[in-house]
């Protein structure tokens, strides 16, 4: 079932098993806040278990650089803004990962790691990335990384 994320009132919808669930919920909230200010988008996650392929595809550009996440993906989206795809996968341990993929074969593409405020940086990210912190005040602070992506997907 989908789910219209509030980014006004934090709701926990899907995310209630995490151990850093309202931290989650508002990292999501964040990211639904920026869609619909930058784009009027608005963000619509649903289970992960009901598009695998998503998590698939999260999986595949991850493996460019020998990543595996060990955490249970809980929601997930999929959308076209602006000619960039997003993807985006919440992970149960606190962590969002977004794949953001250019239409055109010369724009940006890169992958996003965010951490939920009170989760230990996951053992795969640990001495790979370097993590900058970031208020918001739907989600706290918010840790982030990225890398570029170099292959096509």
């Amino acid at each position: 079932m989908s789910y219209k994320v509030n980014f006004k009132d934090v709701e926990q919808v899907g995310l209630k098993s995490s151990p850093v669930a309202p931290a989650l919920a508002g990292l999501r909230a964040n990211e639904a806040r920026y869609f619909w200010n930058k784009y009027k988008h608005e963000f619509v996650t649903e289970p992960a278990s009901d598009h695998p392929e998503l998590v698939d595809y999260v999986n595949e550009v991850l493996a460019e650089r020998d990543l595996k996440i060990a955490a249970k993906p809980l929601e997930v989206t999929q959308f076209v803004v602006d000619g960039l795809k997003w993807t985006y996968v919440f992970y149960e341990s606190g962590l969002a990962i977004n794949v953001l993929y250019s239409i055109d074969p010369d724009g940006k593409r890169a992958v996003g790691f965010k951490l939920s405020d009170g989760m230990a940086v996951p053992d795969e990210l640990a001495d790979k990335f370097k993590f900058a912190r970031q208020r918001s005040k739907l989600a706290g602070t918010i840790r982030g990384s990225y890398f570029k992506i170099k292959g096509e997907h």
